[in-house]
């Protein structure tokens, strides 16, 4: 059975959850009334649970979930856990179980018995970003997530996919199982297995219009690539990252440097209007990360163009969305956030330990069962 949500999923005992999807965490929460210390203001009520809902510190799942926390505490009577994120937000809560309703590609509602977050203290950006959200959806391959938590139970295979439509106006879907998985057009990298459950690749070479840059963070010099969507912004090394930034140093005559915009550590003005990153686009270069393969001899690699690394700020400047992953983390792995995931079906095959990619308008998934015709 193959589930497909459109940013949002059904259920926990409430007519809808809009959630954030975000590949790099492993826990799905929502805000909640228990009572909520400190919440952002969310599209919908509070969710309230009830005694009989909250999870007991012995349960597997908080076992598995407090493992590398300073959390567990044997004679509480719920399991609590903190989550600290990249950007050095965080949420506290403790877990909850109920029914989750999850839409099918038959048109049909699936009903599960869904473990989940009850996060009543956020810190940092937390309180601002969810404005149009609810909370998070864990997309890892930890046991605690939600694709892991359909996979135990029998209702999927162990295969998930995103599309996030590079369009302006957003939209796009999120795929929980193998059914829609094209069986042509995709890119394929292994997927490296470690202790943090991330979606990790392995990347042999990175360049900016063909001038390679530092990998960094590595003797081997190779680095690791995580496909994060619960980060709006991608971050390299220092050495990549300070390489980039040489490589733009002049970037047109016609683009200035604008230290006055503080959306992002880099942005441009431009001596003409810009609304859109197709004004300037002309200027910038793709880029382009080069992965390990073991099934090929020769390199896959990723082409990410300007859209996909620049945005347009409130001011009407092009900023750079690629930041320097030292300030945010410990600064050796290399992270594809949102901005540059966009415009194509990505798909993290759990079961074979690799990772695909194929360009997609993201409006709907497709089912391919044979080749097309040349």
């Amino acid at each position: 059975m193959d589930c497909i949500t459109r940013r949002f999923f059904s259920g926990i005992r409430r007519d809808r959850t809009i959630l954030m999807s975000d590949t790099g965490s492993d826990l799905t929460w929502i805000q909640c009334d228990a009572p909520c210390t400190s919440c952002a203001k969310g599209p919908h009520p509070l969710y309230k649970p009830t005694k009989g809902k909250i999870i007991p510190p012995k349960d597997t799942l908080c076992v598995e979930l407090q493992r590398n926390q300073n959390v567990h505490c044997d004679s509480c009577q719920q399991c609590d856990y903190e989550i600290a994120y990249a950007d050095r937000s965080s949420s506290m809560g403790v877990l909850a179980r109920d029914e989750l309703h999850l839409e099918i590609t038959n048109d049909g509602v699936m009903k599960s018995d869904f473990v989940f977050g009850c996060a009543y203290d956020q810190q940092g950006q937390l309180l601002v970003s969810p404005a149009k959200t609810d909370g998070i959806l864990g997309l890892s391959n930890a046991e605690v997530s939600l694709p892991s938590q359909l996979v135990s139970q029998g209702v999927i295979r162990d295969v998930i996919g995103h599309c996030i439509s590079g369009d302006a106006a957003g939209g796009g879907y999120l795929m929980l199982g193998d059914d829609y998985v094209p069986l042509w057009g995709m890119t394929w990298v292994q997927m490296l297995l470690g202790p943090m459950n991330y979606y990790e690749a392995e990347v042999k070479k990175m360049s900016y219009g063909g001038q390679n840059l530092a990998i960094g963070g590595s003797i081997s010099n190779t680095g690791r690539v995580i496909f994060d969507t619960g980060s709006s912004y991608t971050y390299f090394t220092k050495e990549a990252y300070l390489g980039l930034i040489s490589s733009l140093k002049d970037i047109s005559p016609r683009l200035t440097l604008d230290t006055s915009d503080e959306t992002l550590p880099v942005c441009w003005r431009a001596d003409f209007p810009v609304r859109f990153i197709h004004d300037v686009k002309q200027f910038f270069k793709p880029l382009k990360l080069h992965f390990r393969n073991k099934w090929w001899v020769l390199q896959t690699s990723m082409q990410i163009p300007p859209e996909g690394y620049l945005i347009i700020s409130k001011k009407g400047n092009v900023c750079l969305g690629i930041l320097d992953g030292s300030e945010v983390h410990d600064g050796l792995t290399n992270i594809l956030g949102d901005i540059s995931l966009r415009g194509q079906l990505v798909v993290y095959d759990n079961i074979n330990q690799k990772i695909g990619w194929v360009e997609s308008d993201c409006t709907k998934p497709h089912r391919l069962n044979s080749f097309p015709f040349f």
